[in-house]
């Protein structure tokens, strides 16, 4: 009868808790849904609206520079950002440039800054060596 007891006692079980996995999955869900909105970077700038089809590039490798509502002139290559002159900023694009000529430039320019500033700023950039230069814009919400 001792032995009978025994077999009765380490059934197998045929369940899983996955409550421990879905509260990892809550906590992860949480973390990201706080850090996405704080991973978008950039001057604040208020992008004119078009009905443009979005660049299907798969390049990492885009330097953006920025003009803001005040005129003021802003690069960001590897995230850092700050006000820069437009002879300063012409000379670090000629330098990002001469070590990976194959980099994207793209132009974030605020909508009511005076089309000249942005135009302005696009010839810098060309003659900094930028063969191409995009314009950023808004999707247009129609």
């Amino acid at each position: 009868m001792a032995r009978s007891r025994r077999r009765n006692k380490r059934k197998p079980m045929a369940e899983i808790n996955v409550v421990p996995y879905i509260d990892v999955m809550l906590v992860l869900l949480v973390i990201f849904m706080i850090t996405a909105p704080m991973l978008t970077q950039g001057v604040d700038v208020e992008l004119p609206n078009a009905n443009a089809a979005p660049i299907q590039d798969a390049e990492s490798d885009v330097m953006i520079a920025s003009v803001d509502s005040k005129g003021l002139f802003y690069l960001d290559v590897g995230g850092q950002q700050e006000s820069i002159g437009l002879e300063l900023l012409q000379d670090r694009v000629r330098k990002v440039l001469s070590q990976n000529p194959t980099m994207s430039v793209l132009v974030r320019g605020d909508k009511n800054v005076p089309y000249g500033d942005v135009v302005g700023l696009m010839v810098a950039l060309q003659a900094a060596g930028a063969p191409n230069v995009g314009l950023v814009t808004e999707p247009d919400a129609r």
